[in-house]
Formats: structure tokens, C-alpha cells, sequence
């Protein structure tokens, strides 16, 4: 059997000869192929199409096609040649394997469900659909992947559970992202959505009915395994998976925090919102534009009633759920949250000045008397110290502090020691700087601190002590230098020298 670029070969060269033989000997081939390829081209037949040869294996196709048939085009091959050779087949299993093929490949053609591309109209169908997030810290994270079936505008929403709360709230803020209501949204048949399906007709969850309704949007249901009203709600699960989960291909590194998710979330739809579209050859951004004149407005406020029961953020940014203390984030306090349980984790969801509603804090179940804290909610303090400094607040104090840091450090010291009459001294202490310099009454007050001397005339016993030492470097004992006196001044004792020694002759005449 010659090749395309072979048959192409010789049939040129009989166009451009004329014979049979000269076109063979061209091609390097015989003048009976020439001729045969010649012929098939003139019949209007493909010269590439291999002829059927007479197979030991033809008398039994009609038996193959039934077990084939029978079996839905499950049966395996090895099967049908058992069979086969148990009615009298002799040929090898390598035949029957390729007519087993070529039979189960005509029954699929037969039985193939053809697919009719949905034409979609600006303003009327929004998809959802669930992908699985990576793991933040050993937890599993969903993505909320939604988009807009004509303008192609995608949003993608991390979140913890796929609950009906949950789901609501992914839907609002998907909404209050497009800015307005499309009539009819599409998602698959799970339990918060569809509760059953009786003869073939799917049973709404009365409470996703009512969220639609507070809406003004119809929620639909895909018919199961259908690329028709289910293929672009499940390419844009693979594109944002592909994005945003860590795998070999992408090389991401994994997810510090449940934050860095959501702006790594709100990155991607900003990227694949901004850019050609491969169908539409336009930005999903402008399109949106055109259809949001299409779309219904949006509700005031997000549909509540599934966030759970309301609660009054305290002072302290808690707060109390069946006698327990939580915490919230800080820009909440005296603001009203939702708050709701969902198996051992509290929920609390808040809903911001524009509408939104978000998921503000999630806890685990506490006990009463035991508050539940999360320190990420309360603003850090940059000096914690500052809080502990003196500030003065009159006249005399103001006074003592102006000293130094000793006096700082002697009112904090001697208030810890519950020191009596502290302003008497402190007053004595600046009565003293008029005496002495502020700085050597300072550093006595620093020695005091240190030493924990607050009596009455410490101050005055320190301060005449420092006063009295000689101005200049201390001396100090060390391995060079030693305080104790030494025997120097003793090494001429009991001797006398030849100009002071008396002289005894003269001496001995005055005897």
C-alpha cells in the first residue's frame, strides 16, 4: 500500500508522461500500479483508500455486531475471540482484537449524541460551579467560580464551606461585583440547591427559592453530564484552578494565609477580566459594560436570613453567642453582624456600607467563661511600653520629671515599692536642683532607682556622697591595680644616712 506523498508521485508522473510504463519507471514502481491508481482517480475514487481484502473473520461480523450491540459496546475482545473460536473461528486474536475494534467504533457513531452550541443573550443567565481550593494551614479551601454567560465576566470567591449561608453570600457579592441581577442562575444539582429529584424533575430547596425571589432571579439546575448548560461554568473551575492552585505546572507557592488567597482570588479575575477573550475576541470588561443595561438592579440590602441570628459588636469588638465571647474584627464594634454555627465553627457574617455581605470571623465552639479571642482582630500597639510611662498632669510633677530619666525611673520604682510621702520627696528633689545641678540631683535619683533606696534622707546621703568624690575617672581595683596600701613608705626605717648619722666622737668630747 503506497503512501499519500508515493500515489501523488506517480500520478504525476503519468500527467506529465502519458504511459503507464514511463510513469512507472519514473516512480519506481510497476505499470500495473500506475494503471490501477490511474483508473481509481478517474472513477472519482480516494486513490489513498486501502481495498478490502476477503478475511477469514467476514463470515463471522455478523456475530461480532451482535455481541457488541448486546453489550452496548462494553465487551471486551477477548471475550468475543473465545466465543468465536468455540463456533469455529481459527484465525488469531490480534484479528479479532482490530474487528472487535472497528465494530465498537461503528456502534458509538451510531449511538453519539450530537450537540447544539448554546447561543446565549446579554442579561439572562448566570453560572456557578465549586472547585477544590489548596490547603491553608492542613484545611481544605473551595473556590466559588462564577461567571456571566455572554460577556464571559468572571469572579472567583475562596471560601471555607460550600453551605447554603455560604452560597448566598458568594452569590450577593457576585452580584454587587457585576452590578446587577441576570434572570436566570444555573449551578448543579447539590443538596443545598436541589433537595430531590422525582421522575426526573428536580426539587428546589425552599430556601434557595427565597433567596432567589429577595433577588428577582429564577435558580436553575443543570441537567447531569450536559457540556451544554454546564461547559462554561466548568471551564472557568479548570482556568482558575490552573491559576490559582499550587501544582508542578504553575510552580505556586502555597497559601500563607486565607487572605493572601482572597487577593490572590481578586488578581486573577482582574487578569482574565482584562483580556481578549479567545471566542468573543473582546474583553470580558467591556462586554459586561453592554450588558449591565440588561441586568436587573440589585436589592439594598443582601438577603439576611441565612446568616444566622444578629448580634451587637461590643466595645470590646465581641461578641456573645449563647454566653460565650468572640471576638471581631475592630472596625465592626457597634455595628450589627450575623452570627451562625455550622458544626463545631461559629460563622459571623457582616455586611458592609456598600451591601456586601462578607464572612468576618470564624471561631471554634467555646465553653462559657471562657472567651474565644483572636488576637489578628485588634489593631497592633506599637509602644506597649508608652503606656506605662509617667505623664505629668501638674505643675510639680511636670517639675520632678524635667530632672531626667533618673526621676522617671525613681517615681516608677518607688511607686512599685509603695514608698510613702513620694511627693514630699519629689518636691524635696527639685529643691535640691537649686542647690545642685539638675544633672548630679538626676543621677542620684538613677542610684536611688537602682538601689531601692526611698527613706527620707537617702536622696541627700546619695547626692552628698556623688557630690564629694573627685571630679575625673574613679579609681577602681584591678588585676593592674590594687587599693590596699603598700610597705614602701617602712623600707628606711631603722636605717640612717651619712648626712644625718650624729656624730659620736664629737659627742664622746662633750661627754
Amino acid at each position: 500500500m503506497k503512501n499519500s506523498r508515493e500515489i501523488m508521485e506517480i500520478l504525476e508522473a503519468y500527467d506529465l508522461t502519458g504511459s503507464y510504463r514511463a510513469a512507472a519507471e519514473l516512480a519506481g514502481c510497476d505499470h500495473h500500479t500506475v494503471a490501477r491508481y490511474v483508473k481509481m482517480r478517474a472513477a472519482g475514487q480516494a486513490p489513498e483508500r486501502r481495498r478490502h481484502r476477503d478475511r477469514a473473520i467476514d463470515a463471522f461480523l455478523p456475530k461480532i455486531e451482535e455481541l457488541v450491540v448486546r453489550s452496548h459496546g462494553k465487551i471486551r475482545a477477548d471475550v468475543v475471540h473465545r466465543r468465536l473460536t468455540a463456533i469455529g473461528f481459527t484465525g488469531g486474536e490480534r484479528t479479532t482484537r482490530r474487528t472487535v475494534a472497528e465494530a465498537k467504533a461503528q456502534f458509538r457513531a451510531g449511538q453519539r449524541r450530537v450537540y447544539r452550541p448554546w447561543i446565549t443573550e446579554p442579561g439572562l443567565w448566570l453560572q456557578w460551579d465549586w472547585g477544590e481550593g489548596p490547603a491553608i494551614g492542613g484545611r481544605r479551601t473551595s473556590l466559588w467560580c462564577a461567571w456571566l454567560a455572554w460577556s464571559r465576566f468572571r469572579v472567583v470567591i475562596p471560601v471555607w464551606d460550600k453551605t447554603l449561608p455560604t452560597i448566598t453570600a458568594c452569590l450577593d457579592a457576585t452580584l454587587r461585583r457585576i452590578g446587577g441581577v441576570p434572570a436566570y442562575a444555573l449551578t448543579d444539582n447539590e443538596k443545598t440547591v436541589t433537595t430531590d429529584h422525582i421522575a426526573g424533575v428536580a426539587v428546589r430547596n425552599p430556601e434557595i427559592v427565597e433567596v432567589g425571589r429577595h433577588y428577582g432571579m429564577t435558580i436553575r439546575t443543570c441537567i447531569p453530564a450536559d457540556p451544554e448548560s454546564k461547559g462554561g461554568s466548568e471551564a472557568t473551575v479548570r482556568i482558575a484552578k490552573a491559576d490559582l492552585v499550587p501544582t508542578n505546572t504553575n510552580l505556586l507557592a502555597d497559601y500563607r494565609s486565607f487572605a493572601a488567597l482572597e487577593a490572590a482570588c481578586r488578581n486573577f479575575g482582574q487578569e482574565v477580566n482584562a483580556r481578549v477573550h479567545r471566542e468573543t475576541r473582546r474583553r470580558p470588561a467591556d462586554m459586561l459594560a453592554e450588558e449591565g443595561v440588561r441586568l436587573h438592579p440589585l436589592p439594598r440590602q443582601p438577603f439576611t436570613a441565612a446568616f444566622g441570628t444578629t448580634r451587637r459588636v461590643n466595645w470590646d469588638s465581641t461578641i456573645s453567642v449563647e454566653g460565650v465571647r468572640y471576638s471581631v474584627p475592630h472596625q465592626l464594634i457597634d455595628t450589627r453582624v450575623w452570627a451562625r454555627f455550622h458544626g463545631e465553627e461559629l460563622i459571623v457574617t457582616a455586611v458592609g456600607a456598600d451591601g456586601t455581605a462578607w464572612e468576618a470571623a470564624r471561631h471554634s465552639r467555646g465553653a462559657p467563661g471562657s472567651p474565644v479571642i483572636d488576637e489578628a482582630h485588634y489593631p497592633p500597639r506599637e509602644n506597649k511600653r508608652a503606656d506605662r510611662t509617667p505623664h505629668a498632669r501638674t505643675a510639680e510633677e511636670a517639675a520632678f520629671l524635667m530632672l531626667g530619666p533618673g526621676a522617671v525611673s525613681w517615681l516608677t520604682e518607688a511607686a512599685a515599692a509603695g514608698t510613702r510621702r513620694i511627693k514630699p520627696k519629689m518636691a524635696e528633689a527639685v529643691d535640691l536642683s537649686k542647690l545642685y545641678s539638675a544633672a548630679e540631683v538626676d543621677r542620684a535619683l538613677g542610684t536611688a532607682a537602682v538601689t531601692g533606696r526611698f527613706a527620707e534622707k537617702d536622696l541627700i546621703s546619695i547626692l552628698d556622697y556623688q557630690v564629694g568624690l573627685p571630679q575625673g575617672e574613679s579609681t577602681r581595683a584591678s588585676e593592674t591595680h590594687s587599693l590596699q596600701p603598700g610597705t614602701s613608705a617602712w623600707s628606711t626605717f631603722g636605717t640612717s644616712t651619712p648626712d644625718t648619722a650624729p656624730d659620736i666622737e664629737d659627742e664622746s668630747e662633750n661627754i
